[in-house]
């Protein structure tokens, strides 16, 4: 059951974060399952050592979906840093 609640908070934090970051139109549910789930760890390795707070996605809690739109957002900025410096 905690991957299946893994899957619905990872997408919607991938959702929430692709309208963040304008890039909502490119990004169908899939890939924003995937960026949501892999957020959710990039935020966890960053607000776990720096603030002391864990959220975990399988679980639902608001700080776990805050940190994992947080580190939704961060892997966006990433992707779209590395992307602008693709020629075209």
């Amino acid at each position: 059951m905690g991957w299946i609640i893994a899957i619905i908070v990872g997408g919607v934090a991938g959702w929430l974060a692709s309208l963040v970051m304008n890039r909502d139109a490119s990004m169908g549910i899939f890939w924003n399952v995937v960026v949501g789930c892999i957020g959710s760890l990039i935020g966890n390795a960053l607000a776990g050592p720096l603030f002391g707070v864990e959220g975990s996605v399988q679980e639902f809690s608001l700080t776990g979906l805050i940190i994992a739109l947080v580190g939704a957002i961060v892997l966006l900025a990433i992707v779209n840093l590395v992307q602008r410096g693709r020629v075209r």
